[in-house]
């Protein structure tokens, strides 16, 4: 009787928190929905401070929020699209006077940091100054940072010169202890991605093209901090190497920082920049609020190029938020074909790659598409395997020296659990079939030789067809493409020598030559898909699933960070069971 009343209350208790949150999103919407009726943007306010808060990570494309009906925000949260077009037109704006950076520990890419550092180095042509404020200064903030006219230190605050470190979890410990034996084929010595299930530590090739990526990223990185000192970048190296900044002024004494700042104290510079009495506020302006505001001019009235934002793991149909399903994007693929007013696409990628089939179908839609109007690909932070995939047949391919790209090769994985379920819980399985290969694929048993073998061929087989695909659209030798592919992580940098880029660029210059291949000098910029709705995404999430297990997977994310990621992608694999796949080891984490 106590167990039943013990489980009543739980189960009560579930159900009225369940209410309460259910209730709130209704009653949220609904207050969303009314107060937006009679709501105006955000208006733009003249001599204006832009503050740029380089906190957790921008999406390659905005995102709307309904939830702003709570609030006075613009409801609109930038990208960094937005936010690159919104540095280009705050540099003509007469009512932006400067810009603020708000360092407070940002999580993005290393090609995103240097697409955002890129950015403010172009605005500052326009004589405005830029100001980046921290209370502390991690190595990614410093990386855009540099770029800025000042850079100011709380007093007690941290200064991150550390160095960067590469890390990727494996878990064959793991599976030994719980009786799961995972049956994995791989084309390509340096596919690295099933190294975490039959290793316990990283093979040599994967160490070295590991050491070569954190290279190449380091040394844009003492670029840019020698650049704000004054110093040469072998002096830097020297200050990482000794653990040299330890106290503030210690970064100070150094030139990597201009001033030991409290917040009042940036303030009062800002102030007498702007002419500011003592007492006046300064007009600050947030870059959502002003993204928001110039979507609409961006876009323009006459011929169009279109942006086409492909972010995230691809996968077959439909997929979700921030995915790449082969599904939807053929149907966005096919919209831009038809759209007359479109003249040019530029394919944004930052993708790890995905399932090999939804690749192969995007792939043939854009090949399609090429036919009729100019394709240019545009590489974010990642666009490896799969997502060098569904890039290498475009017109042109630009990446930044810090994408990560390459990883032509592909794997499979399989989990047999039968010695788990055995030996652990004293489950055993048997049954009949009609043909040898009925039950195949299966986790209840160990895969047989020819069914291995049939696996390795099509693995084999997938590979060769990328292989080809490379060959043919950037118009390279087979014997250098089977040396260059191998499953290998190149960064841009060492793309562009190799021949799988054209150049280096961000995704301003990728439209400027989607221009020029359409003969276009007055165009606008329509973007592709839709934004994601914050507060759809979360009824999407909710759907079908209990709202507990909702609440506990953003829990489990905030407190474990990366580590969560890492059972993801574990997750992730074990539904992929027996699906070819070309994809970068998910959890290794650049820092």
């Amino acid at each position: 009787m106590k167990q039943f009343f013990k489980m009543f209350f739980a189960s009560l208790l579930a159900m009225i928190v369940a209410g309460v949150i259910v209730f709130g999103l209704v009653l949220g919407l609904t207050i969303s929905a009314v107060k937006n009726l009679g709501s105006k943007p955000v208006a733009l306010k003249e001599n204006a401070v832009l503050v740029l808060k380089l906190d957790g990570s921008l999406h390659e494309q905005g995102a709307t929020n309904s939830f702003a009906g709570f609030s006075d925000e613009s409801g609109y949260d930038a990208g960094l699209f937005d936010v690159q077009q919104a540095f280009k037109a705050a540099a003509k704006d007469d009512n932006v006077k400067a810009i603020l950076l708000q360092m407070k520990g940002n999580n993005n890419g290393w090609a995103t940091l240097q697409s955002l550092h890129t950015a403010i180095l172009e605005f500052r042509k326009s004589g405005k100054p830029v100001y980046a404020y921290g209370e502390g200064i991690s190595q990614k903030d410093y990386y855009v940072a540099s770029a800025a006219d000042k850079v100011y230190l709380n007093p007690v605050g941290d200064f991150e010169l550390r160095g960067l470190a590469a890390q990727s979890p494996f878990f064959k410990g793991t599976l030994d202890k719980l009786g799961v034996e995972p049956e994995i084929f791989y084309a390509g010595r340096f596919k690295s991605a099933t190294e975490p299930f039959r290793m316990k530590e990283m093979s040599e090739p994967n160490k070295v093209q590991t050491a070569a990526l954190l290279s190449d990223i380091w040394q844009s990185y003492l670029a840019a901090a020698a650049e704000k000192s004054k110093q040469s970048v072998a002096a830097i190296q020297a200050l990482a190497d000794a653990g040299a900044i330890r106290f503030p002024a210690d970064a100070l004494n150094q030139k990597l920082v201009d001033g030991l700042f409290y917040w009042d104290e940036v303030e009062a510079e800002i102030r007498g920049k702007l002419k500011l009495d003592a007492d006046e506020k300064i007009p600050y302006q947030s870059f959502d609020e002003y993204a928001a505001q110039g979507r609409d001019k961006w876009l323009g009235t006459g011929d169009r190029i279109a942006v086409l934002f492909a972010e995230g793991e691809i996968v077959d149909g439909k997929g979700g938020d921030y995915q790449i399903a082969s599904e939807e994007m053929v149907k966005t693929i096919r919209k831009i074909k038809e759209n007359k007013k479109v003249k040019a696409v530029v394919l944004r990628v930052n993708s790890p790659g995905g399932s090999a089939l939804a690749s192969e179908v995007i792939l043939r839609e854009l090949e399609l598409l090429k036919k009729e109007k100019p394709v240019v690909v545009s590489m974010g932070n990642l666009a490896a395997s799969g997502g060098y995939y569904i890039s290498c047949a475009a017109d042109s391919v630009f990446a930044a020296p810090n994408t990560l790209t390459g990883s032509i090769g592909v794997f499979g994985m399989m989990f047999n659990l039968s010695p788990m379920l055995d030996q652990k819980l004293g489950v055993t399985f048997d049954g009949v079939k009609t043909s040898p290969y009925a039950d195949f694929p299966t986790a209840t048993r160990p895969m047989t030789a020819d069914e291995k073998q049939r696996m390795q061929q099509q693995i084999d087989t997938i590979y060769n067809i990328f292989k080809n695909h490379v060959v043919t659209a950037r118009k390279l030798p087979a014997a250098d493409v089977d040396s260059l592919a191998q499953g290998r992580v190149w960064s841009g940098q060492q793309a562009l020598g190799l021949g799988l880029v054209q150049a280096h660029g961000d995704l301003n210059r990728a439209i400027q030559s989607a221009a020029t291949l359409a003969k276009l000098k007055d165009y606008g910029l329509q973007t592709y898909p839709e934004p994601v709705d914050k507060f759809k995404s979360m009824l999407r999430q909710f759907k079908g699933s209990p709202v507990g297990a909702v609440a506990m997977q953003q829990a489990l994310e905030q407190m474990a960070g990366r580590e969560f990621k890492a059972l993801e992608q574990l997750q992730w694999l074990r539904q992929m069971n027996g699906k070819a796949l070309m994809l970068l080891p998910g959890a290794l984490t650049i820092e």
